[in-house]
């Protein structure tokens, strides 16, 4: 554990009553003989003057302050024994001036004679010193706070157990907001929450991957028997419940349904079945009010990767589930705002049945999915209003479909197939087509100013984005999955990105994934902790499911996850103060969104099994303390699976720091020297199951 720092001053104490213990000396000096006085002036003035010099005050009086009629004193004006100890003392001021002058200039010529090497190491130490300053700093802070602060965090009550801060309904009603607006997402307060969250009481530690895609246990989500059996989505009637399972297998009569569901879209779109997707083009699917994740689970075994997204609920959350599954998910919405991610970010945008209202706000929520579909990429609806035979259609839902029809059209997209309740549209790969539209036909292109690659939670706009972007490529265009995570010289420049930079990245991953895995073992916890060797057993390749990666920087750990065979997904988070590089690790076929961490991620409580951090303390250290490391490592433990693991990566100074608060937390910590850094540590956690608090409670 860091220990707090006490500082003080170092060198010499100065006393409030020195300038009266100097007048007293002279005083009695000036009663002594010459020679006496003159040797006694001396000694005094060789240990005294130059602290006085230093530490003088600007409101004590001075030895030669001037007479009352504002002049000074001439100092050579007498022979006098006191003025000769003046210009004793002027003389001596007057050579140490000369001493520092030539100190200086001396300095100043060395330092012309460095060498580029010995700079370098300068700014290295320098460096080190800037860092552990902040570092001391940030514990100074924290133990500012008073002694509480060391005390370890109490429990949440059980009213947190499913609690995510920033979608507060009845708070967001007190806020003024309505029509729906209150389901949203509002971040007001920032982290605030200084307990720690305790998992429902019966709580089991979820199977591994793949067994848990298809069998959740009851206890760790909140969905009640009537949720499951009422449930109006296709999707979401894909299970069968039981006393403590949930249970999704292909035993299921609906399961089927899903495949079926899959093969009739992939024909629709002209290809064999859904193994055709990749070769297609798609890769990557933003699945819009997902049901329980029964869509991406099948999908996945085709090689795409499913993210569901869906509006905050308290009960029988569709992302709480699917997240429950070991499948991509997180909270978000078409309400107000828009989705954070970058314009042209997914290959294929799906709904079935998701309660969206696409003809709502003049068609505004279908130009948000049009943003974020890239060129080339498939809008699929599922919905009676899309039902091909009309007679099934109401006169209501035909004038539905009619808005949606024409404004699909307006933006440039081609109705490629209709059967039954879905349909299936392809983005414009032209931009001609914008402007051979009739004028005042549809949405207009946005300006520069509202076209932000990347928005953060913006308001939703009326404008086509992203027709200015560099990466307007086609979907076809680029490499399949796997190669598409492979980027080119071409593609990185598109991102500012050297190919040599990129390399680097990918290599240093691989080498700190395989540090990683070794250290992954309960042995580090023992009583005598060491790094295993050889003859340890490593962790199996699927000890872990869901990843979040708080710091992706080219989404690089995901890379050498999956290069490892590793059996995980990750959450690719790019934070809001770093340099965006959300567009670039989408681009490869991963998935991710950007973030603000003095904000609560918005997702559900336990539901990943390791949180990544590479020089995340660092980042935050700089943000003028928007939020304290208590505040951070509270969300992280929030999200985190009992048993669950964290990695931080940082410079050592930080990595200390951030010791102190697992303790508060209650997680079990080591420290790990990086062999080929010896600026940076690793700091492995595992957060305990607190199984007897739950079940007490």
């Amino acid at each position: 554990m860091a220990r707090p720092l006490h500082r003080g001053a170092s060198g010499v104490r100065i006393s409030g009553s020195s300038n009266d213990s100097w007048d007293s000396q002279m005083k009695d000096k000036t009663e002594k003989e010459d020679s006496d006085r003159r040797s006694s002036s001396d000694q005094s003035l060789s240990i005294k003057f130059p602290y006085r010099v230093l530490f003088s005050e600007n409101n004590s009086p001075s030895k030669h302050n001037g007479g009352e009629n504002g002049f000074t004193s001439d100092p050579f004006g007498t022979s006098s024994p006191r003025n000769r100890h003046k210009l004793a003392m002027l003389l001596l001021k007057c050579s140490l001036i000369f001493i520092v002058i030539i100190a200086l200039s001396g300095s100043f010529l060395w330092t012309l004679s460095i060498s580029t090497s010995s700079r370098s190491h300068i700014s290295h130490g320098y460096r080190r010193l800037q860092e552990q300053l902040v570092s001391d700093l940030w514990d100074i802070g924290e133990i500012s706070l008073g002694s509480s602060k060391s005390k370890e965090l109490e429990f949440c009550s059980p009213d947190f157990e499913n609690y995510v801060p920033c979608f507060n309904s009845s708070e967001n009603l007190a806020l003024g907001y309505k029509e729906g607006d209150e389901y949203d997402r509002h971040c007001v307060n920032g982290l605030k929450q200084n307990c720690l969250v305790l998992p429902p009481v019966n709580y089991k530690i979820p199977l591994r991957w793949p067994t848990g895609r298809d069998v959740i246990w009851v206890a760790n989500v909140k969905i009640t028997a009537q949720e499951v059996l009422s449930s109006g989505s296709m999707t979401k009637r894909m299970m069968m419940l039981d006393e403590e399972q949930i249970s999704f297998r292909s035993a299921s009569l609906m399961f089927d349904g899903v495949e079926d569901y899959s093969h009739q879209i992939a024909e629709m779109i002209g290809l064999r079945n859904e193994s055709n997707l990749i070769q297609s083009g798609v890769r990557t699917i933003l699945d819009i009010g997902c049901g329980y994740g029964s869509f991406g689970a099948h999908l996945f075994s085709k090689q795409l990767l499913t993210m569901c997204i869906a509006n905050y609920e308290p009960s029988g959350s569709q992302v709480q589930l699917t997240l429950e599954r070991g499948l991509p998910a997180m909270i978000a919405s078409f309400t107000s705002k828009q989705l954070p991610y970058p314009s042209l970010s997914f290959d294929m945008l799906h709904c079935a049945r998701c309660g969206v209202d696409w003809d709502q706000k003049d068609g505004i929520y279908l130009i948000e999915v049009d943003r974020v579909l890239k060129p080339g990429g498939y809008f699929v609806w599922t919905s009676p209003i899309t039902n091909s035979q009309g007679f099934l259609r109401n006169k209501k839902n035909q004038q539905r479909w009619n808005v949606i029809h024409d404004l699909a059209e307006n933006l440039c997209w081609e109705l490629l197939s209709q059967q039954d309740e879905t349909v299936v549209w392809r983005k414009t790969t032209k931009l001609d087509c914008y402007r051979s539209r009739k004028s005042g036909s549809g949405p207009v292109l946005c300006s520069k100013g509202q076209d932000v690659e990347t928005p953060y939670y913006r308001p939703l706009q009326t404008c086509i984005a992203g027709t200015k972007s560099r990466r307007w490529v086609p979907i076809e265009q680029r490499a399949t999955w796997p190669s598409r995570a492979n980027l080119n010289k071409k593609e990185l420049a598109l991102y500012g990105v050297h190919p040599e930079e990129f390399t680097e990245d990918s290599d240093s991953w691989r080498r700190a994934v395989t540090n990683y895995w070794s250290l992954l073992s309960p042995v580090i916890f023992s009583d005598h902790p060491k790094r295993p060797g050889d003859e340890d057993p490593t962790p199996p390749y699927n000890m872990f499911r869901n990843v979040l990666d708080m710091n992706a920087h080219f989404g690089g750990f995901n890379a050498a996850l999956l290069d490892a065979r590793k059996s995980a997904w990750v959450m690719n988070v790019v934070p809001t103060s770093q340099t965006n590089y959300l567009p670039l690790i989408l681009d490869r076929g991963f998935i991710g969104v950007i973030h603000d961490w003095c904000e609560a991620f918005p997702t559900y409580p336990r539901t990943y099994d390791l949180v990544h951090a590479d020089g995340m303390l660092s980042i935050e250290s700089g943000q003028q303390h928007r939020c304290t490391l208590v505040d951070l490592f509270t969300e992280i433990d929030r999200i985190l699976r009992p048993e669950g693991w964290v990695i931080i990566r940082d410079t050592a100074p930080l990595v200390e720091s951030a010791r102190t608060v697992t303790t508060r937390l209650k997680w079990d910590a080591r420290v790990i020297e990086i062999e080929s850094n010896s600026d940076e540590r690793l700091l492995i956690c595992q957060k305990p199951f607190f199984k007897k608090q739950a079940s007490s409670s």
